[in-house]
């Protein structure tokens, strides 16, 4: 039996990955049987069934091909879920009509698990006259708001919140609003958003030309184009979004593009996808290839690695008719066109083994030198499932053979294609690995530097104390069970050392190989200079790159933190400094206790003929009272059903510890479409919200919180001790401050949550 690497393996395992009835008896005893489960289910598609079983299982073996979460969840279980990844959804209609059928399919597609991505550019300008109704537009981001609060309302399969990107192009009426939107730190929490960046806008910004705004045909005003661009440097300088997508290059470098324009990408970018388009990932784990780490010898075999990507790009093609879709026409696109997106993780581990600096010019090469063998041996393996199955029913010979990826690759790849055609449309993406990275044995993310060697993990305990255990990286823990306590040498680098120009040389390095894109963070201090930070964007668009994304520590969104240990709790801090700077992850919830004290309040909504009744329990751990238990009772049995469901989530969450005011935000949110109420002066956008502050005031009267509107993960004024830092903010899943920004994603460190994986 596979011993995991780390306890956090197990545990990521345990909670995201491992199959369980739906009274959390496992099915999946061990890892091996979670393998075992996904290699069956992508073989039912093959004529040898067996045969192709056991080599899918071969390449899940110790973690060598890593499928992306959705396929690990997913595969095999019977389930009503997509193994897709995300969707681009459908071209946005400029009519009230159109722009709701869009907001349902992307409801449908989020409730079976998949992130989305749209392009608001089509929807008319704010203030733009809408004909036959005497009305003004109010613009795509009031659409996009509806959006926000719609994905908040659906939790994804498998525990995971919907994620989103919005794009908007830089020469649409409200892309100055559109930029400014993400500086309210509680406005589109669940968008990411980029600005579409055309080959013109970059030229006449470097000739500091006008640039026109314009929507149907219609210029609405000229601004100068260095000026916009400085505007979008600035914002994503001072608050970290927008992001930036070279939408000219993508459509060029498109092997499709004579079938499709790309208008938009998946929440995390890596993967720039025509409408209604879905993208499938895996990953090579190029850390568990290494062999004869810290020697001289080190290596990774190429015939080892063209046999496994060989056999990842066929479970990955498996995957297009063994899954579910949302909607049909996500179906009839990746039926026609069987895009998938290969690419790999533990990178950065794997330059660290063979004593490489990740970022040095040998570094740059070796990755190039990687991606290289990977596209050939990606596009050799879908040249030669054509001859056996037949091409993707859009392929084009003659359109393929001018396309630069194809040109780029060797001449007897070349040749097969000429000869079968291509099974997969598009094959190669980068994507971000977060959790299955940690599942993984901590590999490090993608092509991403190592975070950080080791870090301190606290867990509480169903008792309430608390057990430390250290997260090494996998490269680390290499060395260190090698050489035992010899200091690591100096070409293990982190990415709170590296200069902001290496990640781009490496993005760069790889970016000729990757046929769809790639998802990456660049990482700069908080003290770099906004010239510097812009010089970033435009040593990423000289060097090739589709797009940029950066994160520099903010006022909006905190100080993301990196690595720490805990202080001991000083005295005097609050129970919320206690949750946030100590407490990360149950691991299991809290036993209840024959009595615990508490207190009932009682609401009156002005729409319902009874009150509510709300009880809050609390229990003290550590000399702190916490939120333990909550009970809704009302005469009025038309909330009965939702009243239950909602006292019986509410009270999981809380036993499950850390810092839970994130429940107050996510009530307080609630709008109902019929209206809320007007109670003690304020306006309550509805009966959830009503609720929601009651549990607010409760929690500032037991000293939880610090005052009303004050500890939420979203509040820029939030404190927390650890170390001295502002936190950035909270980890949604466990509660805890120890969030990361890595592939265009906030990660958590300590229970492997995040939004894109």
């Amino acid at each position: 039996m596979t011993r995991f690497a780390a306890p956090i393996a197990e545990q990521i395992w345990d909670m995201k990955y491992r199959l369980k009835e739906a009274d959390g008896t496992p099915l999946d005893h061990s890892v091996e049987d979670t393998w075992r489960r996904i290699a069956r289910a992508l073989a039912t598609v093959e004529q040898d069934k067996a045969g192709w079983e056991d080599r899918f299982y071969a390449a899940l073996e110790d973690f060598k091909y890593l499928p992306a979460g959705r396929i690990v969840a997913g595969a095999g279980t019977g389930r009503s879920v997509t193994l897709f990844n995300c969707f681009v959804m459908g071209t946005i209609p400029d009519s009230m009509g159109g722009i709701f059928d869009n907001l349902k399919e992307a409801a449908l597609t989020m409730q079976q698990g998949g992130g989305i991505g749209y392009d608001f550019s089509t929807i008319r300008p704010k203030g733009a006259e809408v004909h036959g109704v005497a009305a003004d537009a109010s613009g795509p981001l009031s659409f996009m708001d509806v959006w926000d609060a719609m994905c908040r309302t659906i939790m994804s399969a498998g525990s995971r919140r919907g994620a989103m990107m919005a794009t908007l192009r830089c020469d649409h009426p409200d892309i100055e609003a559109f930029i400014d939107a993400k500086s309210d730190p509680a406005r589109l929490r669940m968008f990411n958003v980029s600005v579409l960046v055309t080959d013109d806008f970059m030229e006449a910004v470097d000739k500091d030309g006008p640039w026109d705004l314009t929507f149907g045909g219609r210029v609405y005003r000229t601004v100068q184009a260095r000026d916009l661009w400085n505007k979008i440097m600035r914002a994503t300088y001072d608050y970290a979004e927008p992001g930036v997508i070279f939408i000219d290059r993508i459509n060029a470098e498109n092997n499709l593009n004579y079938a499709e324009t790309i208008a938009a990408t998946n929440p995390c970018g890596e993967q720039p996808l025509p409408p209604y388009g879905a993208c499938l990932l895996g990953s090579i784990n190029l850390a568990r290839l290494v062999e004869e780490p810290f020697t001289k010898a080190a290596r990774i075999d190429p015939a080892r690695l063209t046999d496994l990507v060989a056999t990842s790009v066929r479970m990955m093609d498996n995957v297009v008719d063994a899954s579910r879709f949302p909607l049909g026409a996500q179906a009839q696109e990746a039926q026609a066109k069987r895009r998938i997106g290969l690419g790999v993780t533990g990178l950065a581990d794997a330059l660290a083994m063979i004593g490489l600096r990740y970022g040095s010019d040998e570094a740059v090469a070796q990755t190039g030198a990687w991606m290289e063998a990977i596209a050939n041996a990606s596009y050799r393996a879908s040249a030669l499932l054509a001859k056996e199955k037949g091409a993707f029913p859009l392929y084009d010979a003659a359109a393929y053979a001018k396309a630069p990826m194809i040109t780029r690759l060797s001449s007897d790849v070349q040749a097969l294609i000429a000869e079968h055609g291509l099974r997969n449309a598009l094959l190669t993406s980068i994507a971000p690995t977060g959790t299955i990275s940690l599942f993984a044995g901590n590999v490090s993310s993608g092509i991403e530097p190592i975070f950080a060697n080791s870090y301190t993990r606290k867990v509480l305990q169903p008792d309430g104390t608390r057990t430390e255990e250290e997260v090494v990286d996998y490269a680390v823990a290499a060395w260190r069970d090698r050489m035992g306590d010899v200091p690591l040498p100096d070409h293990f680098v982190t990415a709170q050392t590296l200069a902001p120009m290496d990640h781009v040389r490496m993005q760069a390095a790889a970016q000729p190989w990757i046929d769809s894109s790639i998802s990456k963070t660049i990482n700069v201090p908080a003290d770099i200079s906004f010239e510097d930070f812009k010089d970033v964007y435009a040593q990423a668009y000289a060097t090739g790159c589709k797009g940029c994304t950066t994160y520099r520590p903010n006022d909006v969104t905190g100080s993301v933190l990196t690595v720490s240990e805990t202080q001991d709790k000083p005295e005097g801090q609050t129970a919320t400094e206690a949750a946030g700077g100590e407490i990360i992850y149950m691991s299991e919830p809290l036993d209840r206790p024959a009595a615990l004290e508490g207190n009932t309040y009682k609401v009156k909504w002005p729409d319902s003929e009874h009150a509510l009744y709300i009880t809050i329990n609390d229990i003290v751990l550590s000399g702190h009272r916490r939120p333990f238990e909550v009970f809704i009772n009302s005469k009025n049995m038309e909330h009965f059903a939702w009243t239950v469901a909602l006292t019986r989530m509410i009270s999981a969450v809380f036993r499950r510890g850390g810092d839970v005011s994130f429940v107050v935000e996510e009530l307080k949110a609630v709008f109902d479409p019929r209206g809320g109420a007007w109670m003690n002066g304020k306006y309550v956008p509805s009966i959830l919200a009503a609720i929601g502050g009651v549990i607010e005031r409760h929690m500032v009267a037991i000293g939880f919180l610090e005052g009303e509107g004050m500890g939420l993960k979203s509040d820029p004024q939030a404190q927390v001790v650890n170390l001295g830092h502002k936190p950035g903010p909270a980890c949604p899943s466990c509660g805890q401050y120890d969030m990361r920004m890595a592939e265009g994603c906030l990660t958590c460190n300590s229970c492997g949550h995040s939004k894109c994986a």
